[in-house]
């Protein structure tokens, strides 16, 4: 089976997906027990030094998606944002190189924009993709409860719309960042005819009555890169302060040898 279809079908039960940002880390994930791959759009800007948001150049993202191929075969869904870019043929030609990359997926999301411009966006991805052969999984990202683009009563039911669109345009998923209500996570699941993914935030139900609920997808989002670059600030902290190192770790070896395994 091939990566494409082998990611959707991942989405027949609950996908977890503990998002990387390079090479390492992808080895690391990979250790640990992921059967599929997806970046963190922070979490891959940060490591080059550059804010989330669209601020890192494309060619860094292509060459981040290239070391993640270069050490892993599993699937791999690639957030990039919304595109890097207003233009949807822009955002096709940034996509096909992705493709040529081999990615099994993309996240794009809505953010402040019209959701009409993120179903251009999606249609003409989806264009490139059918062209290229490849069952591309397009995962559309609305900000509706992350940015509260609606009163709080009004969520589920703008969700639910801007799902239909995305759907229409194309899309195979629907990302919501920000949902974690029970009652909500379960009306969208049930209204939207695409598999539903939820990022990890506290106060979200456990995985397991997650899929009872209907969603399909779950992603760490930034927080195993902020854990990370949390950990390297007080490490070097520390050993400013004291000349020792004494963050927890599995040691040199250990590091060593994963990344030269495979």
């Amino acid at each position: 089976m091939n990566h494409d279809e082998l990611f959707h079908s991942m989405h027949e039960g609950l996908l977890m997906l503990a998002n990387c940002w390079d090479g390492g880390s992808a080895r690391v994930a990979q250790a640990a027990g992921a059967t599929a791959l997806a970046t963190s759009s922070a979490a891959v800007a940060w490591s080059h030094g550059y804010a989330d948001g669209s601020h890192l150049p494309t060619d860094l993202l292509l060459a981040t998606v290239r070391g993640i191929r270069r050490v892993s075969e599993l699937p791999l869904s690639v957030d990039i944002e919304d595109g890097y870019g207003a233009d949807p043929a822009g955002v096709a030609v940034l996509v096909r190189e992705l493709i040529g990359a081999g990615i099994a997926g993309i996240n794009i999301e809505d953010g402040n924009d019209a959701p009409e411009l993120l179903a251009s966006k999606i249609a003409i991805v989806r264009e490139v993709a059918d062209a290229a052969g490849v069952r591309l999984f397009i995962n559309a990202r609305t900000d509706v409860y992350l940015r509260g683009l609606a009163d709080g009563d009004g969520k589920p039911a703008e969700t639910i719309r801007r799902g239909a669109l995305y759907r229409a345009a194309g899309a195979s998923g629907l990302f919501v960042p920000g949902l974690r209500d029970e009652g909500e996570i379960a009306a969208i699941a049930a209204a939207v005819a695409l598999p539903l993914n939820v990022m990890a935030l506290p106060g979200l139900p456990a995985p397991e009555r997650l899929r009872a609920l209907g969603v399909r997808r779950l992603s760490a989002g930034s927080a195993i890169g902020e854990a990370a670059q949390g950990l390297v600030r007080d490490a070097a902290a520390a050993f400013l302060t004291t000349g020792r190192v004494e963050a927890p770790s599995p040691g040199y070896g250990a590091i060593n040898a994963l990344m030269v395994s495979g």
